[in-house]
């Protein structure tokens, strides 16, 4: 029996409809075909929680609940201390985990997090996988994310013959951490192009020329990337977007200034310099405390509107 258990406001949600885990034992799940099995799910929120139950889940009360019940379990919350509540707290996965147990965590977390709760894992027979995620509401609704995999070689395709049914990418990284790492790394340079999109087009806009011009010219040149032609931070200028719903949905602006937190302190124990992404880190953590925390990031170009008013 697979499980899920969710966090609120996250992508993975967003793929419920593409969740379709397979039964049997942890060592056997490569040679087990996916598809049609039922899904065990715990969330925090009790409305998420009857969301997938009315697509057929049976939803448990507590993670410790759910690995009693499952040999295959998927996590995905907000922050660290979520993860290590979920995991080790009175109500937690290893409670009752069973040994064998193959557990794949697509939180964005510390490196050094996904390490400890592999090493607590082990000493309960059970293999622990980091397994973060990326490409947004949009990519997890067509079940076409990408997962960053950390954790032994040895159990990558298990893990991949569950994650492809949410995925279009599977990537294998390293040993635990790993897949933390390149996600880390992916989300800074997210940001740092997020912020310099909105310039760009704060600019352009200030010059007197038309954004949806402005987004074509971009798409069509060497300034073209994720931000302008996928995601643009301009209302009015793509359809299906947070910027065309008020911001509202997609990746929110606490998630972006915690994971800007985890890059600058990796880099800080690291010694390498991030100058573009300290001072990323710091916009987003100004724009939380200037009543942007629920917005989506891309707001930045709403922040910055604001800012030259002032």
């Amino acid at each position: 029996m697979a499980a899920l258990l969710r966090g609120s406001g996250t992508a993975l949600r967003r793929s419920r409809n593409h969740v379709r885990l397979a039964t049997g034992s942890r060592s056997m799940a490569s040679k087990t075909p996916v598809g049609g099995y039922p899904v065990i799910a715990t969330d925090v929120f009790i409305q998420s929680g009857k969301e997938l139950q009315d697509l057929g889940a049976q939803i448990l009360d507590s993670p410790a609940e759910v690995a009693d019940k499952a040999d295959r379990i998927i996590t995905m919350l907000p922050s660290s201390p979520n993860v290590i509540e979920a995991y080790t707290g009175a109500s937690g996965i290893l409670r009752k985990v069973k040994k064998g147990t193959l557990l794949i965590d697509s939180s964005t977390i510390d490196p050094s997090v996904s390490k400890e709760m592999a090493l607590a894992s082990e000493k309960m027979g059970a293999v622990f996988m980091d397994a973060p995620v990326s490409g947004g509401v949009g990519a997890a609704s067509l079940a076409n994310l990408t997962f960053m995999v950390g954790g032994p070689e040895e159990e990558f395709t298990a893990a991949k013959e569950l994650l492809s049914c949410m995925g279009a990418n599977v990537l294998y990284c390293g040993q635990v951490g790993a897949g933390q790492a390149a996600k880390i790394c992916n989300n800074m340079l997210l940001a740092i192009g997020m912020i310099g999109t909105a310039e760009t087009m704060n600019l352009g806009i200030r010059l007197g020329l038309d954004p949806k011009l402005l987004t074509q010219i971009l798409n069509m040149s060497s300034g073209r990337c994720w931000s302008s032609d996928t995601y643009n931070p301009v209302p009015s200028v793509m359809e299906g977007v947070p910027s065309n719903n008020n911001y509202l949905g997609g990746f929110g602006t606490t998630l972006m200034a915690k994971d800007l937190g985890l890059a600058q302190n990796t880099a800080t124990n690291t010694k390498t310099p991030i100058p573009l992404g300290s001072l990323a880190h710091q916009i987003y953590r100004t724009m939380c405390a200037r009543g942007y925390a629920n917005k989506d990031f891309s707001s930045v170009f709403q922040f910055l509107r604001e800012e030259e008013g002032q």
